[in-house]
């Protein structure tokens, strides 16, 4: 007998577990198929044990800079190996968090390996090897992703390493080449550097964190380079030799000519690739373009109930958008009416140090659509708060359209700049002017503040410039 449900979800990520929940809070018996640990990716590999493992270098850069405080300490130093216990132990946690969610929430979890044999069939194969079936009117595909591979680039785990090695190192490596500045890259090697490892990061294109506003590009390399990190822009690895010697050896193709940086480690962060092999695709002929499954505004693939989100679909791959897709997802297939997701409002994250927080458009993108715009800056230098915290780097930036004064987009380097970035995307979603953002009394001091003043520059009205 199979086991018969009104959902199956395949895949417990942040889009599958927050989409299994939604539907068992709508009145659907709801069953899970997940081949690792309750979670996914992001909290058992991604965003939450990275944050663990960047709030440790955080602390023991204020303990090497306790002085600047006023504070005496001796001379700070590491455990490596309880640095990294201490992430895993963070994500063990949350993934423990979902199991209970789970039970509370009546969601049964079918161990294995999920395959679409149908519409409303899926195949697992347990860990053993045995198979079982499971059935449902609708089922939600929400496999996600994993570390993307150049050929140039083959992982080993030993000297060239994706991010789940990056996590769980054997020891700190004394040097290290980043391959890709996104935000995986960038994390890892303000991590690294903090850590005491010599890190050089390579990226093919012209600036890092290439997705984001140019000016936060600059001040982004100003910062990293003040840690004594190296950055190569335009500069592509050709070849790494890991045969002669203990390390490697990187080959790197710059304007200058061809460069070798010898180092310990390479850390492949170029991206990430779908997971779509083996899940029936293809056996049930759902359209796949560029590697993504096509699906509309609801989620809805072409074959009828049966639905993707998450990485695996166009758009940004991120934990809190396949959240929300997952929500919007069954809150159509239970007969609700939710609006689709705007995806022109969603906020991008980068918590290295300084963080950076981005929604919208940047200023180059505005120009490009045509916009005539305001663009207001604030800098943390004038900030009270930032001031008394030693965080003096960065800025905010908003850009305003200046016929109808809608905020088209912001772009913040800084501390803390992570948690400021949810007021920009309510005030758009709220469709909130400049004027508007101006006159809302922000509290003082706080880091916050540079947000109203950045609205108030973009106007000629700053006070504290």
């Amino acid at each position: 007998m199979a086991l018969q449900f009104d959902l199956v979800v395949i895949g417990s990520g942040p889009g599958g577990y927050v989409a299994a929940i939604r539907a068992a809070q709508l009145g659907l018996k709801v069953g899970v198929v997940e081949r690792e640990s309750l979670g996914g990716i992001c909290l058992n590999w991604g965003c939450i044990p990275t944050k663990a493992l960047l709030k440790t270098a955080q602390v023991y850069e204020y303990l090497l800079h306790a002085q600047d405080y006023g504070l005496t300490v001796g001379q700070p130093g590491f455990d490596f190996a309880a640095v990294i216990k201490r992430s895993r132990g963070v994500a063990d946690g949350m993934s423990k968090g979902i199991n209970f969610l789970f039970k509370k929430n009546k969601i049964e979890v079918v161990n294995g390996t999920g395959k679409l044999l149908a519409p409303g069939k899926v195949e697992v194969t347990k860990p053993d090897g045995t198979k079982e079936t499971v059935e449902a009117k609708n089922i939600i595909l929400a496999t996600g992703a994993r570390a993307r591979q150049l050929p140039n680039l083959p992982i080993d785990d030993k000297k060239i390493i994706g991010y789940r090695k990056a996590m769980t190192p054997d020891s700190l490596p004394k040097s290290m080449v980043v391959v890709g500045s996104g935000a995986i890259g960038v994390e890892f090697a303000y991590f690294y550097r903090s850590m005491g490892t010599e890190v050089t990061i390579v990226e093919y294109l012209p600036r890092i964190v290439p997705v984001e506003d140019e000016e936060i590009s600059r001040q982004m390399e100003k910062s990293y380079k003040k840690m004594g990190i190296n950055i190569l822009t335009s500069a592509e690895v050709t070849k790494v030799d890991t045969t002669s010697g203990p390390g490697c050896n990187v080959f790197i193709k710059t304007a200058k000519g061809e460069q070798q940086i010898a180092c310990d480690v390479v850390l492949s962060a170029v991206g990430v690739q779908t997971n779509l092999e083996n899940i029936g695709l293809e056996e049930l002929g759902i359209k796949v373009e560029k590697g993504r499954v096509l699906v509309d505004d609801f989620y809805q693939t072409n074959v009828p109930g049966i639905f993707a989100i998450g990485d695996i679909i166009p758009g940004p791959a991120l934990a809190h958008v396949a959240s929300a897709e997952g929500i919007i997802c069954v809150e159509k297939i239970t007969g609700h009416n939710p609006e689709p997701l705007n995806y022109t409002n969603i906020p991008g994250c980068t918590y290295a140090q300084p963080e950076i927080a981005s929604v919208g458009y940047t200023e180059a993108e505005a120009k490009a659509k045509g916009y005539d715009i305001r663009v207001g800056k604030f800098p943390f230098s004038a900030s009270g708060k930032a001031a008394a915290a030693g965080a003096k780097d960065g800025f905010v930036k908003v850009i305003f359209d200046k016929k109808y004064g809608e905020w088209l987009g912001a772009h913040m380097i800084g501390a803390n700049v992570t948690e400021m970035i949810a007021e920009v995307v309510v005030a758009r979603k709220l469709e909130t002017t400049g004027h508007e953002i101006i006159k809302s009394v922000h509290p003082h001091p706080t880091m916050s503040e540079a947000i109203m003043e950045a609205a108030a520059a973009a106007y000629d009205e700053v006070i504290h410039l």
